[in-house]
């Protein structure tokens, strides 16, 4: 009887675009035209350099909006490869919150429940929480396939990375904001036939060389 093969898991590397004039002040969510300051340039470089380390990346893609592309843009120059634009890996649709500032929002009644009820708010004239989770299972999923077996970087946003590393883990959506998603960290899951293994959460430093299924 021939011996069966097991194929080798897929290692997906999941990271935040880097540091933009607005972080940490408003909801720039998928309004056009921003872009990375120079502190978030100096960390889409520095993430570049540890992803160079490895022994392979099959393909780059990121989120079509300018933050997320440029911080794609090293990584894959630095692995002579081409920055693939997927839809799938945008930020949450935020609706009419969009652009509104950070404390603003945070007066109103229906923040308590983005905190601590996600899985059940939709942004007014926007996307759920639930189903930015579930398009970013669907894409990552869909990438994986693409490219069974071997690595892969997704360039995206906080709370998409966020919804997605809670589903890996199998934690409830609700808990999903007890994670910490920053600037340029690396959040690395690897997908196996037999499900996900988290194997780095909001890594900003560490050898991403040593990352392999205990």
């Amino acid at each position: 009887m021939p011996r069966r093969t097991t194929r080798p898991p897929t290692l997906v590397l999941l990271v935040r675009h880097g540091q933009t004039p607005t972080t940490g002040a408003t909801l720039p969510g998928r309004a056009a035209g921003l872009h990375l300051a120079d502190t978030g340039r100096e960390q889409a470089d520095a993430a570049a350099a540890r992803i160079a380390g490895l022994k392979q990346v099959d393909a780059v893609y990121a989120s079509p909006l300018e933050r997320t592309r440029e911080t794609a843009a090293p990584i894959a120059k630095a692995r002579k490869l081409r920055v693939k634009a997927d839809k799938g890996l945008l930020e949450c649709d935020f609706g009419e919150w969009t652009g509104a500032e950070l404390k603003d929002l945070r007066k109103l009644p229906e923040w308590k429940t983005v905190q601590s009820f996600p899985s059940g708010f939709r942004f007014p004239g926007g996307e759920s929480f639930t189903e930015m989770q579930s398009r970013m299972v669907d894409t990552v999923d869909r990438l994986v396939r693409r490219h069974a077996g071997g690595v892969v970087v997704a360039v995206s946003h906080a709370d998409p990375i966020k919804a997605l590393a809670a589903h890996a883990m199998g934690t409830h959506l609700d808990l999903f904001q007890r994670l910490v998603v920053s600037p340029c960290s690396v959040t690395a899951i690897a997908y196996s036939t037999t499900g996900p293994i988290v194997l780095a959460m909001n890594s900003a430093g560490d050898d991403l060389t040593r990352l392999v299924p205990s």
